[in-house]
């Protein structure tokens, strides 16, 4: 049977789009819509470790009653705290003080209510609250050893239907995240294979996260301050080729409307950063998870978390990130298709990390689009007009403006940056030094390039869609740095030139070479087997 999220989603589909073909919207081998990311509440931030059956259940109703259940936020995810003992059996028991009557009668009233519950547990055998707040009944919490009996108590005697799993304990044990995590979800999958399984490895895990949960953290903790803000964010920029196929890049629970434990108003966001703040969330299409307490939920906070146009970028069937098209001086430039794959209408961000004023001119054909563009400010709720050739804007410091824009025509792209690659072997563990990575290079185009291709067969960076209308030949130019003694294989949908007449010298060099592409989407890729392959900054394709 299916469930209510399919057939919501399946109706926005319909509502975006009437009769979408295989080339108009990404859908998964089964042409279903892709699983958005989750909405909902997390009681980290807010209370640490310090919860209890009334908190959550307060929380959950204020969910309901403050118009947030009803704008898509349908989570109550209760966090590190609620570890009682494991009795001689094994069995976790809950915090008896904490939870007087259990979870099972929690997870009741957070059903009961229309919402859905998470849970907590970390992939070794201490949780995180015991290493760092001093929650001793954290200490053999963990799910490590206990994987198939957690499972069991969590998502088939209690119900649960998302859980976040930590690593301070697996960290501390110095286990294999990968055979960890996969592991869990194996034990998960015996009771119940539509558990979301979140990953708080606090870095991009690698590619096979997704294998194995629906969303991954990729930073440390955020706090309630911009620094921290622009940290995640930065993590963030560059890992658009992972959020796919209904699998996103968590940027860790929000902070806004955030006051602090002792519920005295004091560190936190400006409006203005709470703005770019909730808009990059949604325009990145990061997990959206509510981590203040809701009972001092801001009036102002709880209109920007409820801006239907903001969350439709989050909620998009489409299910993309956003990726960085332009970056000059100290401003981003982020843009994804939204409604439909290379439609008229594209979602646009600008983004002032910095703390100055920061102007922004965009030509429109950065973005694909020639002719008219109508802009439409979406934290604003306001048609800015009609525009042609660029679109110009000043930003204070530290924010963003969150923008729809629907062009007249639609161009073919002739540049393709290597920070848009998918890259198989990519991970931010720190764990190789010579390990594939997007790094920065003040010469290249962006600012970013992509180093240590190679040296293996699977070490590659991949264009899984670049697009050709007609299909024909190109030239492809190739933009490089550190070509000595180094050869390329560029790899067309299946067939591989070897190019063997690289530079001698580690400069910032060019290439060109003929490639046949087909209508539609091509797959690209750049490697070498068995030697280091130069460092790639971006290709072009014109056609002959």
């Amino acid at each position: 049977m299916k469930n209510k999220f399919y057939l919501l989603a399946t109706a926005v589909i319909s509502l975006f789009c009437s009769s979408c073909t295989e080339s108009g919207m990404t859908q998964s081998n089964s042409d279903k819509p892709f699983a958005p990311p989750i909405m909902g509440w997390s009681s980290w931030n807010a209370f640490l470790v310090n919860i209890s059956e009334d908190i959550i259940k307060n929380q959950a109703d204020l969910m309901a009653k403050t118009g947030l259940k009803d704008a898509g936020y349908l989570n109550i995810n209760i966090d590190d705290g609620f570890f009682g003992v494991r009795d001689s059996t094994g069995k976790m028991h809950v915090n008896a003080e904490r939870f007087p009557n259990g979870m099972k009668p929690v997870v009741d009233h957070i059903h009961g209510l229309g919402l859905k519950a998470g849970i907590y547990t970390d992939a070794g055998n201490n949780t995180c609250g015991s290493m760092a707040n001093n929650d001793h009944s954290g200490v053999g919490a963990g799910i490590h050893g206990h994987e198939e009996q957690d499972a069991q108590l969590y998502f088939g005697e209690w119900g649960f239907d998302f859980i976040k799993i930590d690593y301070c304990g697996g960290s501390y044990l110095g286990l294999d995240e990968q055979k960890r995590y996969t592991s869990i979800r194996e034990n998960i999958n015996k009771v119940n294979k539509n558990v979301s399984v979140n990953i708080c490895r606090w870095a991009f895990p690698g590619t096979w996260a997704e294998d194995v949960a629906t969303s991954w953290r990729i930073s440390g903790d955020i706090n309630s301050h911009w620094n921290s803000l622009k940290y995640v964010v930065g993590k963030n920029l560059y890992l658009s080729a992972y959020a796919r196929n209904g699998h996103y890049n968590d940027m860790d629970m929000m902070v806004v409307g955030f006051r602090n434990n002792s519920g005295v108003a004091g560190a936190g966001l400006t409006p203005t950063e709470e703005e770019a703040h909730f808009g990059l969330w949604c325009i990145m299409s990061s997990p959206l998870l509510i981590g203040c307490d809701l009972a001092a939920l801001p009036d102002s906070t709880l209109q920007l978390l409820t801006n239907k146009e903001l969350i439709a970028l989050n909620q998009d069937p489409l299910g993309l990130q956003a990726y960085v098209v332009q970056h000059e001086n100290e401003g981003y430039v982020l843009v994804k298709d939204i409604e439909k794959k290379r439609g008229n209408v594209r979602a646009v961000a600008l983004y002032n990390p910095s703390d100055t004023v920061c102007t922004f001119s965009v030509p429109f054909s950065t973005l694909e689009f020639s002719g008219n563009v109508k802009v439409r400010d979406l934290a604003k709720h306001n048609d800015l007009g009609s525009f042609s050739g660029t679109f110009e804007q000043s930003l204070p410091a530290h924010s963003a403006m969150f923008l729809r824009m629907e062009g007249e025509n639609r161009l073919e792209p002739t540049l393709y940056e290597a920070e848009w690659a998918y890259l198989p072997l990519y991970n931010d563990l720190g764990k190789n030094s010579k390990g594939i990575v997007y790094s920065y290079d003040g010469q290249a185009s962006g600012k970013m390039k992509v180093g240590f291709i190679g040296g293996q067969p699977e070490n590659y960076a991949e264009w899984s869609e670049v697009y050709s209308e007609k299909g024909g030949r190109y030239n492809m130019m190739i933009n490089y740095s550190f070509g000595k003694d180094r050869q390329l294989d560029v790899t067309v949908n299946g067939k591989t030139t070897r190019i063997n007449s690289l530079s001698d010298n580690n400069d910032h060099n060019q290439i060109t070479v003929p490639v046949e592409l087909k209508p539609g989407y091509n797959v690209i890729r750049m490697g070498n087997s068995y030697n280091w392959a130069p460092d790639v900054d971006y290709f072009t394709l014109t056609k002959e």
